[in-house]
């Protein structure tokens, strides 16, 4: 009897592992616990986050296509009011560098308290070391308070589990195994982070870790916007505001659950800028909208992958300490074929181009409305080529008519001359406080060589007094 008994407890102790195993092994929530529970997290980086479910996209009106992911807030919270822009930055650890924190100042130190208040910036630390991540946290709550007490910035995690496979993926390109594994992973980041901001602004900005912001960018973002909007019988999917890589990639929200599964779903295919290039053409855009000066600029010296140099560099950025007013470009100097002197004065690769000058040629910007100059740019010449040898720079007051029924001022005065073809001087208004109404380039020496000038710029004060490239 007691060896039956014996028996029986055996059997019901084995019945009873094999159902435990059998539950723990089908249970998805059992999974994610007992896995959680493995990478103990500090308490700040423990709550979920509710994500925000955009009702614009069809993706998302009957819950098709589901993607199954669930985000953890490290810091802020999101607004219940939709912002003009929602700013996407994914970050992982680097063996070399970091560049995370400058790259947020730059983006709110660039921005104006308006524009702040029309943004938010959501930051997904991709990486999954957790004491990287706490440290990370613990440093964007020291430098960015007011940020994320005002909604602007939001900090999120994915936990690796909701990650697909990562190694042995396919090589399409015969890259090696761990640069195929960090190239599909980005692509998962981007999905995740596109993902869980779909309903956070009218429009999406991809960003990476390691750039500077122009000046003013959203208000630059906003008026091409207006712009391309206003256009009849076109449709966009991606405007670009850099020539490199997935930076200053802007979408319609509205697109964004339907991209972030596009991502997913390609992962491991290709990067992720050439499964933008396909996702662009299958929402119908055929040719690329890419805007200049560019808006962002890449800082970074040493990639995020192994940390290997990396010094790829935008040259279409402009820093946005100039603000050109509206004005009309005339000169007396002979142009060659299409390189018309306001192409200096507009941004853009745009450059004026004309023959030999001789002495007492100029190049004259005309004003539309009298402006106070504080800081004034020219550039000349191409590898090393081309300069404008011997001018000098001025500004002038009261517009008048020439015999060739074009404009000038009526009297000028000397700011400086050109050296080694180009002209820089701040704080202009220092020596001419008064309102200016012209800026003219007036040559003093003949040269056999002919000319390029890449750039005129300027800052001016707003009728406040105000610098707004200050």
């Amino acid at each position: 009897m007691r060896r039956l008994s014996k028996k029986k407890n055996v059997a019901f102790t084995l019945l009873f592992l094999i159902g435990g195993f059998y539950f723990i092994n089908h249970s998805d929530f059992l999974i994610a616990g007992l896995r959680t529970s493995l990478e103990p997290p500090p308490r700040v980086l423990t709550w979920e986050a509710e994500r925000p479910v955009s009702k614009e996209s069809w993706v998302e009106q009957g819950d098709f296509l589901p993607l199954n992911v669930s985000y953890q807030l490290l810091a802020g919270s999101a607004s219940p009011q939709q912002r003009f822009l929602s700013v996407g930055i994914s970050s992982v650890k680097r063996q070399k560098g970091s560049y995370l924190i400058p790259t947020l100042q730059s983006l709110f130190s660039q921005s104006s308290p308006e524009e702040r208040s029309s943004m938010v910036v959501v930051l997904l630390l991709a990486d999954f070391d957790v004491s990287w991540r706490v440290s990370t946290v613990k440093e964007i709550r020291a430098a960015f308070t007011s940020e994320l007490e005002q909604g602007q910035l939001l900090v999120l995690h994915v936990h690796q589990e909701w990650y697909p496979p990562l190694k042995g993926l396919k090589r399409n390109y015969n890259d090696a195994p761990d640069r195929v594994s960090f190239r599909s992973k980005q692509n998962l980041d981007y999905a995740f982070l596109m993902h869980y901001s779909a309903a956070l602004g009218r429009y999406y900005l991809q960003l990476e870790d390691d750039v500077s912001s122009a000046k003013s960018f959203l208000s630059t973002i906003r008026r091409r916007v207006d712009e391309q909007e206003r256009k009849t019988g076109t449709t966009w999917a991606m405007l670009e505001f850099s020539t490199l890589g997935f930076i200053g990639k802007l979408y319609k929200s509205a697109h964004l659950s339907l991209l972030a599964r596009f991502l997913f779903l390609f992962y491991q295919e290709m990067p992720c800028d050439w499964l933008m290039s396909h996702f662009k053409t299958l929402l119908t855009q055929k040719e690329q909208i890419l805007f200049k000066p560019s808006l962002f600029q890449h800082m970074g010296t040493f990639s995020s992958f192994q940390g290997t140099f990396n010094k790829l560099k935008d040259k279409n950025f402009e820093a946005g300490f100039f603000n050109n007013p509206p004005a009309e470009v005339f000169t007396d100097i002979s142009t060659y074929q299409k390189h018309f002197p306001k192409l200096a004065w507009e941004s853009g690769e745009g450059f004026f181009w004309g023959r030999s000058p001789e002495e007492g040629n100029h190049l004259t910007v005309v004003f539309a409305e009298p402006a106070v100059v504080t800081r004034i740019l020219i550039e000349t010449g191409s590898g090393g080529k081309d300069l404008l040898q011997s001018a000098q720079v001025e500004v002038g007051r009261e517009v008048v008519s020439t015999e060739r029924q074009e404009k000038t001022c009526k009297e000028f005065l000397s700011v400086g001359t050109l050296k080694n073809g180009g002209f820089e001087m701040q704080e202009v208004d220092k020596e001419i406080s008064s309102a200016s109404s012209c800026l003219r380039i007036l040559v003093t020496a003949l040269q056999k060589d002919w000319i390029i000038v890449n750039k005129i710029r300027i800052s001016i004060k707003s009728s406040s007094g105000v610098n707004p490239s200050s």
